[in-house]
């Protein structure tokens, strides 16, 4: 397994077609389940590095169609970590506060702090995917919003942040699957929302949508594309890449001012 072969290399064009959604690295579940937790182990440690040293910080962006697993990685791999060094944030519909400001206004403000990991479960992007497929700005805008995008992401990284964006790439006969999950099981008729199928019927404009996305990989803020129709499979892909980040980013425990055998 070598997650650098699902990062989306700067400056190439992305057809999604040719990702595949349904890869297992060679592993069987219960083979990725169990390394899975040995990872995890790790990047607790080495969150709490990040958090003692208090002088960077980790982004963590989650983009996916309807039933893509967002909210799984959630609770499968970032649920390992110590929650008084994570901020989960989601954008939504902005409210008439937010649309009052420039597009990214709302998202500055949830930009984790030195020594925290900021989770983005949709993000930023969604400016350029939602609005963009229902006709609310035009391909133009999209364009200058992404390299405004990209230019945030730049001020976040010269400013001690490490992004990582995650595109959880699902087939649509795993998203159907899903879906009727949802409807079949009353205790997930919660999760269910009759405008996924909507989306669902747009499965090519966000295709597009996406691939124009993907385009903002970069050195310092790589996309990633992530089979998803394996949810182990998923879980043990991120944690890889998000243990290997905080690994190169060598956080440190901080000098104390004080010697331990004299107290």
């Amino acid at each position: 397994m070598n997650p650098d072969q699902y990062r989306v290399k700067p400056g190439k064009s992305v057809r999604l077609k040719d990702w595949n959604t349904d890869d297992d690295g060679g592993l069987t579940k219960d083979e990725g389940k169990e390394l899975t937790d040995e990872l995890l182990d790790g990047l607790a440690e080495w969150q709490e590095r990040l958090f003692a040293e208090n002088k960077q910080s980790l982004l963590i962006v989650l983009q996916a169609r309807d039933a893509g697993g967002k909210d799984g990685t959630v609770k499968h791999v970032l649920g390992a970590l110590n929650p008084n060094g994570v901020r989960i944030s989601n954008f939504k519909v902005p409210t008439d506060e937010e649309r009052a400001h420039d597009f990214l206004w709302r998202v500055h403000a949830q930009a984790p702090r030195a020594g925290q990991v900021g989770v983005f479960n949709r993000s930023h992007y969604e400016d350029v995917l939602v609005t963009r497929v229902d006709g609310l700005i035009d391909n133009k805008t999209a364009k200058a919003r992404l390299k405004h995008i990209e230019n945030f992401e730049a001020l976040l990284t010269d400013s001690g942040t490490r992004i990582l964006k995650f595109y959880l790439h699902v087939s649509p006969d795993e998203q159907r699957q899903r879906l009727q999950d949802r409807l079949t099981d009353p205790s997930k008729h919660w999760k269910f929302n009759p405008g996924d199928l909507e989306a669902r019927a747009k499965w090519d404009a966000y295709t597009e949508a996406y691939e124009s996305a993907l385009t903002t990989s970069t050195p310092a803020a790589p996309w990633y594309v992530i089979p998803a129709d394996r949810k182990w499979y998923r879980n043990l892909l991120i944690t890889r890449i998000l243990l290997n980040t905080l690994k190169e980013m060598n956080p440190q425990y901080p000098h104390i001012s004080f010697d331990p055998l004299e107290v």
